[in-house]
């Protein structure tokens, strides 16, 4: 899965494997017209509490939920910078289901989430946890918010601290 290719925001072609190297990786589809778009803002909180530490926050626009991400790289990058001070990393506009699937999202969607349901992704700002290797860990839904304790705790457990942050 580290070596699917994938493209930054900017356009530069990229994989996983690039960003993994230092642990773990929370994967997340994102848009900027969406009702949970505020979740930017807890994504970016986990970027800053654990990047030092090894986490990446990767976000993946996508347009497919009632056309909730139509701006191009531009305008993306700038909604979220000003926004909500996004500082990780950002990638090209992809598709998470149908026949145009990326082929990163067609390995994610095959994994179950904590009711034990795979396939696919329900909405903007589903998250993949996946460990340094590549393995998904866990896969939290839409309404399950960034600083959720069952995300924090995940995140903790896979960076190899058990201890709950304050």
């Amino acid at each position: 899965m580290l070596d699917v290719p994938v493209q930054t925001l900017a356009g530069e072609d990229t994989s996983l494997r690039e960003y993994a190297a230092g642990g773990p990786l929370l994967v997340v589809n994102v848009a900027s017209k969406c009702g949970l778009t505020p979740q930017y803002e807890g994504l970016q909180e986990l970027h800053e509490r654990y990047g030092e530490r090894g986490l990446r926050v990767l976000g993946f626009p996508c347009n497919q939920f009632m056309g909730q991400e139509p701006g191009t790289p531009q305008e993306i990058q700038q909604f979220c910078s000003t926004n909500y001070s996004v500082s990780f990393p950002l990638f090209a506009k992809i598709d998470v289901n149908g026949a145009d699937r990326h082929p990163l999202y067609a390995q994610l969607a095959a994994t179950a989430d904590a009711d034990g349901e795979a396939g696919d992704v329900q909405w903007n700002f589903e998250k993949f946890l996946l460990d340094a290797d590549g393995v998904v860990l866990e896969r939290f839904r839409p309404r399950t918010e960034p600083l959720d304790p069952t995300v924090v705790t995940a995140i903790e457990t896979a960076l190899g601290d058990t201890a709950p942050s304050a």
